[in-house]
């Protein structure tokens, strides 16, 4: 898992980098990992400055605390784990980490309201969540996308690889252990 101490994540690259946060003992948190990490964010370098990020499955908070550290306008986390949102919570303030808001809510029914566009989506769902196809589809109905966005699926690498709605197409894409990335772009929803 990278250089990953137990019950820490090390934030890669940016203003908090090198930093650890703490990362509450539960089973089904399964932090990215810090090549993933890595790879997926040299990749998001040329529009994570400014950009407004979604973190749907914040669970530790890895990927929407490295989108705020390399120069993100706004990260919403979302997390339905009450210790996880407090953990989140501690961490945003610990960081002064102003441009990070963390939303108590499970991923499916935050996505039923209305949404506000996003630039970037992290999908991270715990291993054996069979439902990314249709958080993608929500995503594309509700609004939720800006034209153009770019979406990041991370599953395990022996679940089928989602179905993707109309417009979109994987750009990038990798396998690190037991896990599968990827890199969407999404187009307009009738490209």
């Amino acid at each position: 898992m990278g250089n990953r101490r137990p019950g820490t994540v090390r934030i890669i690259g940016g203003r908090w980098r090198g930093r650890r946060l703490p990362v509450p003992d539960t089973l089904a948190l399964r932090p990215t990992a810090d090549r993933v990490r890595e790879t997926l964010f040299n990749w998001l370098s040329p529009t994570i400055e400014g950009s407004r990020c979604l973190d749907l499955f914040a669970g530790s908070g890895a990927l929407g605390f490295e989108a705020a550290s390399r120069g993100a306008a706004e990260v919403v986390m979302v997390e339905r784990e009450p210790q996880l949102v407090h953990s989140l919570g501690e961490q945003s303030h610990r960081l002064g980490a102003n441009v990070v808001r963390v939303i108590k809510s499970d991923a499916l029914l935050c996505l039923e309201q209305p949404g506000t566009p996003f630039d970037i989506v992290f999908l991270d769902p715990p291993f054996g969540f069979e439902m990314m196809s249709e958080v993608c589809a929500r995503l594309q109905a509700g609004q939720w996308l800006c034209p153009g966005a770019l979406v990041y699926l991370e599953q395990a690498l022996a679940t089928m690889a989602p179905s993707m709605p109309h417009g979109w197409r994987i750009d990038r894409e990798g396998r690190a252990g037991r896990v599968r990335y990827m890199l969407a772009r999404c187009g307009e929803p009738d490209q």
